[in-house]
């Protein structure tokens, strides 16, 4: 028997949110008949609610730009109008008067995740959020839910697809930097500005999220070490392919362990690698995303699929509503936030990765010697070097350097004392390798 409907309140209307409200008419009878109620769809808060919506299925009088009185009325909440404010204070006020809430917020979950966690445990409402962080790939609830009861010790993401497509793209076309951001633009994977993306601010709320809850500790966006692509050179993605690797923008959360391998704190960094062919995430194209994991008893996990655009997005916010609404019906409700280990968020400098160094050296005796000295010093040790000379006419050479792991700080160490080396004629290119 079917419960009495249940109110639907939805939060802004772009592309996601129309993708929302489109499965919930569509999809309507076969939604009540998972949740045990229907879910009635109450209202639509938009800035201009008199705009046709032809594209969206519903009727126009469900359109308001009322939001506070809106979320007050409903019993489900689904927040899709991104940023921090007026997201925070309707998702707060929603949950004040008894409402669950669904949320595709990374910035604002990332910033005052905490507040809004608080909030949902004082008013006995769910918070959920899987479709904050990679599209339609279920990731959020597997790390809540499925991997609970294990020692998650790593998670390696590519969890922007903007970033994603323009590397993939360098490295199978040969183009540059500029010319593959105005391709993703042209196809709609990136926006005009497409800052957030190539400068790392999206992937760097995803990593803090996705830390927090690998690891049971309070990770921030600003407590994210983050760098963009913006700097990789074509020569970059050349030096990658000849070591059979490519260049990927990751999202890097590690747990750290002293000598007596209790857990000491947390790495969690976003910043362009090289990755070797052979791993998993290499093989990601185009602009999906993927989240590999690394734990103790469950090993080596991946999940992959589309990480953006308004159908997969409102797959993900849809499960979550499908969700919440049966926890209401039921009386109870899912996991609330757990931070209990409250690690350290480390510095980059502590972080412990390796570098491929490329360096253009004069051809003669010593200079190897001087260079290997240069890394001795910061206490950096050599893996492998590669050696051909330059046809510049000027005796001069391409020293390729790949490190076994160091801290980040002893490794940029060494790239300062390159640079001052008189054999170093330039620090052609250096960069971080991962996933070996």
């Amino acid at each position: 028997m079917m419960s009495a409907p249940l109110k639907v309140a939805l939060l802004g209307c772009g592309v996601v949110g129309s993708s929302v409200a489109r499965a919930l008419v569509d999809n309507g009878d076969d939604l009540a008949a998972r949740v045990g109620a229907r879910l009635e769809l109450i209202g639509i808060a938009v800035r201009r609610p008199d705009r046709p919506r032809p594209d969206v299925p519903v009727d126009p009088g469900l359109f308001t730009s009322d939001a506070d009185t809106l979320v007050r009325s409903a019993d489900v909440v689904i927040e899709v109008i991104g940023g921090i404010d007026p997201a925070r204070e309707l998702i707060l006020t929603a949950m004040k008067h008894g409402a669950s809430v669904v949320t595709a917020n990374k910035a604002l979950l990332a910033e005052d995740g905490p507040t809004l966690y608080a909030a949902a445990a004082e008013h006995g409402v769910d918070l959920y959020y899987e479709a904050a962080v990679a599209g339609a790939i279920p990731i959020v609830r597997p790390m809540r839910e499925s991997l609970v009861g294990d020692d998650v010790h790593r998670v390696l993401g590519i969890v922007n697809g903007t970033t994603n497509f323009v590397l993939d793209k360098m490295d199978t076309t040969g183009a540059g930097f500029a010319e593959t951001v105005e391709q993703a633009q042209a196809l709609g994977y990136a926006e005009a500005d497409p800052t957030a993306d190539v400068e790392g601010f999206d992937a760097a709320a995803k990593a803090a999220i996705l830390a927090s809850l690998a690891f049971h500790t309070r990770v921030a966006s600003d407590q994210v070490h983050r760098e963009g692509i913006t700097e990789v050179s074509a020569a970059d993605v050349r030096a990658a392919r000849e070591m059979d690797s490519v260049v990927k923008l990751l999202a890097i959360c590690e747990l750290l362990r002293d000598e007596s391998g209790t857990p000491s704190g947390v790495s969690v960094r976003v910043h362009p690698a090289m990755i070797p062919r052979s791993h998993p995430l290499a093989s990601v194209r185009d602009a999906y995303n993927a989240v590999f994991v690394e734990a103790a008893a469950a090993g080596e996990l991946m999940f992959y699929g589309p990480g953006a655009g308004g159908d997969p997005t409102s797959s993900a916010v849809l499960g979550d509503v499908v969700a919440v609404a049966r926890h209401r019906l039921a009386g109870g409700h899912g996991p609330v936030e757990s931070a209990y280990a409250d690690l350290p968020v480390v510095s980059m400098g502590d972080a412990a990765t390796r570098y491929h160094i490329s360096l253009a050296v004069a051809d003669r005796p010593g200079v190897l010697a001087q260079v290997a000295g240069a890394f001795a010093d910061n206490g950096v040790s050599i893996e492998t070097v590669r050696q051909r000379v330059l046809e510049d006419g000027a005796s001069r050479a391409e020293l390729v350097v790949v490190t076994h792991r160091a801290p980040d700080a002893a490794l940029r160490a060494t790239v300062d004392a390159l640079t001052g080396l008189e054999t170093v004629d330039e620090v052609v290119s250096w960069m971080r390798v991962e996933g070996a």
